[in-house]
């Protein structure tokens, strides 16, 4: 989006170490005012991001319309209404990994479908009637709506029924929303990331916590993700993408 005399907002809703840090940061470096949302607040890496670049926490659970009401309300009252929204949540419980589908409980099942895809919708519509309830700039834009998403939105993998629903899901949820919000200066977009995300420890080393750590980069590096998501926001609107598919230049697809 054009910058402007008034300060940029963005608001990422999820809360960890990879993906949503190293967008907080990033944000923040460029002059934004950042609003980081978690179902507990109060997690070290939210504070950690307090500290370091001055990001704003609340508490929000996603799957909850009235939460994600109650967050942009906030949001806006304290910072201003986001021009950038990320939605960054995976949604799988523990317990429904590598479950064969005659194995897969409904009730994890509907825990991740509400957990992921409806938490997307919600903050997706919640983001939606924010950016349209104001005027578009200059340039005819209101604002940029992000969904993380996974290889899974492309490809059902074995023991993984849960999750594949969830992605196929948000893909879908991604692409109406661009149909319709697109020409009326709204940018959507979704960046499924086709790859195991390694964020940096605190010695230096980059590592996943069930992958790995990071050898020849491996691995998807979460601070160039965020690169992607502050390239996306800030497109022409005469080449909007879409759909940005990541993977590390050694990943077999």
């Amino acid at each position: 989006m054009a910058r402007g005399t008034a300060r940029e907002v963005a608001l990422i809703v999820g809360g960890g170490p990879g993906i949503s840090a190293s967008c907080a940061r990033l944000f923040a470096r460029e002059g934004m005012a950042v609003a980081v949302a978690a179902r507990n607040p109060e997690k070290k890496v939210l504070i950690n991001l307090e500290s370091e670049c001055g990001a704003r926490r609340y508490g929000c659970d996603a799957a909850d319309p009235p939460s994600v009401a109650t967050l942009f309300e906030r949001v806006s009252d304290d910072l201003g209404p986001p021009t950038l929204v990320v939605h960054n949540i995976d949604g799988r419980v523990a317990e429904i990994f590598r479950k064969e589908i005659t194995e897969a409980e409904p009730e994890l099942v509907r825990q991740t479908l509400t957990n992921s895809a409806l938490s997307a919708f919600n903050v997706g519509q919640a983001a939606a009637k924010s950016m349209l309830a104001r005027e578009p700039d200059a340039q005819g834009l209101r604002g940029t709506i992000i969904f993380t998403n996974a290889s899974a939105a492309m490809k059902g993998y074995p023991k993984s029924a849960a999750f594949a629903m969830a992605c196929h899901a948000k893909s879908g949820l991604a692409e109406s929303m661009a149909r319709e919000l697109m020409p009326q200066g709204i940018h959507v977009a979704q960046v499924p990331v086709d790859a195991a995300i390694g964020w940096t420890q605190p010695d230096g080393t980059r590592a996943h916590r069930l992958a790995g750590q990071t050898v020849d980069d491996n691995m998807a590096d979460p601070d160039h993700i965020a690169l992607t998501y502050l390239h996306l926001h800030r497109q022409h609107r005469s080449t909007w993408a879409f759909e940005i598919v990541l993977r590390p230049w050694v990943e077999r697809w």
